[in-house]
């Protein structure tokens, strides 16, 4: 049985890691969110490192961001930070995460053993659930008066936009379920698992921002959202990615909007995928009942477009401007992208001739760029490359004479018929990650590598692209230590064909000692 939690249980109410599983905690006894006593500054994000939403962002009239999430108090009271059990909380629905069957061996663990055998017999009567929808159940010996049971997806690089909404889903229509049923409060633990490779920071920013979203169109229906966490790694994230989406003041606001990710989704949280919008053009051949006499143009504001048009008598004016224009068509986009690609592959044939490799991939857009840093970011922290650690090809090697970062990579150690070149890109990526938030340096030690086979300069340029803008543009310097006319040659074509601005960063180095003018702190592994 359930007894409630007293002070001398000795357990702070936000942290029941060592709470028994008989204990019952009220939502009153949770401190809220907006009452968080951690003070949250600006370099405690320094090691945050979200993409640059410079090229994404709204403006005001002054020139500064305007944030997609403003401070909200009653939004904020409304939401708590639980590290334990979700069904030792006392409040109306509990979140089981679980498969498609429903079965006990695949739920939350511990949820079923502390609601009672009665839990797996009603579920086993409701026929499944999908990925991404939820059903409800009664709570039997839990706290709680109901259990809300959701299926989380399988996350794969490849479908990384599909599992995001998908798990969006899974957060609004448990909160859909709560408010159909009459109930007020709720607690979620991790809908992601382990066991479906979702990587936890990503998901928890879908977490955070769809709850947020749902919380500003029925705050009034909700009393009370607790995020459960059951490990120091997942209270860590939370702690970390809260005030982005629920800033308690300006100051967090301000700080929120330069580290929110490009993309936070629609009025749901869900990532928008403009392929899928409907696109409706004029109708044809439509006929004009009443011309009038040519006017002159007048250039009207945006805001009054609409209002401007609905005063016309023409059919196509009954129509929602907002709704007929789009930024730009994605079918005219892909277009324009396989031509882009088809001019770019035959421009550079002759690179292939002489070996260099593809140097014909046409430029990403900036979208295109982030979500492809992402899918392979999000891959990287998911997989173990200790194998790839091990080979020392890439490793942090200290700072240069200005104080940069600086990333060491040994050519001679790039063993190419003993790599697996997949997952070197993706050890690169999380490798630099940390580094290409601010100016750093690399030094390339090519001693003896041209002993070894080498990629060409197709997958150079690849990678570059795979790495992004910002890599490109917080590059200080490429030392490049004992270089052949081979390696000068590729560098020149590199900066004639591929990028005139970074490879021009390139500093030939023909003696150690004339290194350590450029690098004089460098750490040897």
């Amino acid at each position: 049985m359930y007894r409630p939690v007293s002070s001398s249980d000795g357990v702070p109410p936000s942290d029941s890691s060592s709470v028994g599983e008989d204990v019952v905690v009220s939502l009153d006894q949770v401190p809220k969110w907006i009452n968080d006593g951690t003070c949250y500054e600006h370099d405690y994000y320094q090691s945050m490192h979200f993409p640059d939403p410079s090229f994404e962002g709204e403006s005001s009239g002054n020139g500064s961001m305007i944030s997609r999430f403003p401070v909200d108090d009653e939004v904020n009271s409304k939401v708590y930070l639980w590290r334990g059990n979700p069904w030792n909380l006392e409040v109306d629905a509990v979140v089981n995460s679980t498969n498609e069957n429903m079965d006990e061996a695949h739920c939350t663990p511990g949820l079923h053993s502390a609601a009672g055998p009665g839990l797996a017999e009603e579920c086993a009567t409701l026929g499944g659930c999908r990925t991404g929808m939820a059903k409800v159940t009664n709570a039997y010996y839990l706290p709680a008066r109901k259990v809300i049971h959701t299926v989380g997806p399988k996350y794969a690089v490849k479908y990384h936009t599909a599992a995001e909404n998908a798990l969006s889903h899974c957060y609004r229509s448990s909160l859909e379920l709560l408010v159909e049923n009459g109930l007020q409060s709720i607690a979620f633990g991790c809908i992601y698992t382990e066991a479906k490779q979702y990587p936890r920071e990503p998901a928890a920013h879908v977490a955070i921002r769809t709850v947020r979203r749902f919380l500003e169109k029925q705050k009034d229906k909700i009393t009370g959202v607790v995020f459960c966490t059951f490990t120091a790694n997942d209270t860590e994230i939370y702690k970390r990615l809260l005030p982005l989406y629920f800033p308690r003041e300006k100051k967090e606001e301000r700080i929120a909007v330069t580290k929110l990710p490009v993309d936070v989704g629609d009025v749901n949280g869900e990532t928008i995928i403009d392929e899928r919008k409907i696109r409706i053009k004029a109708l044809p051949n439509m006929k004009k009942t009443n011309p009038k006499a040519p006017q002159t143009s007048v250039d009207i504001p945006v805001s009054d477009r609409g209002l401007a048009r609905r005063n016309s008598s023409y059919l196509d004016s009954y129509l929602d401007p907002g709704f007929m224009s789009l930024i730009k068509d994605p079918d005219q986009r892909r277009k324009e992208q396989w031509e882009k690609t088809a001019q770019a592959q035959n421009g550079f044939n002759f690179a292939k001739i002489l070996g260099f490799g593809d140097l014909g991939r046409p430029p990403l857009s900036a979208s295109e760029e982030y979500s492809l840093h992402s899918r392979y970011l999000a891959k990287a922290n998911s997989v173990n490359l200790s194998e790839i650690s091990e080979m020392k090809i890439v490793y942090r090697g200290g700072v240069d004479s200005d104080g940069r970062p600086v990333m060491v990579v040994v050519g001679a150690h790039f063993l190419l018929r003993c790599l697996n070149l997949q997952r070197f890109v993706l050890y690169i990526v999380k490798e630099f990650e940390p580094l290409i938030q601010n100016a750093y340096s690399i030094v390339y030690f090519h001693s003896a590598a041209s002993l070894q086979v080498q990629p060409d300069l197709g997958w150079m340029r690849k990678l570059q692209q795979i790495l992004g803008t910002k890599s490109q543009r917080n590059l200080h310097a490429i030392y490049v230590l004992h270089p052949t006319f081979g390696l000068k040659t590729a560098v020149y074509t590199m900066q004639l064909l591929v990028d005139g601005v970074v490879w021009k960063k390139v500093v030939y180095v023909d003696r150690l000692l004339h290194l350590f003018k450029y690098v004089p702190r460098m750490i040897w592994k």
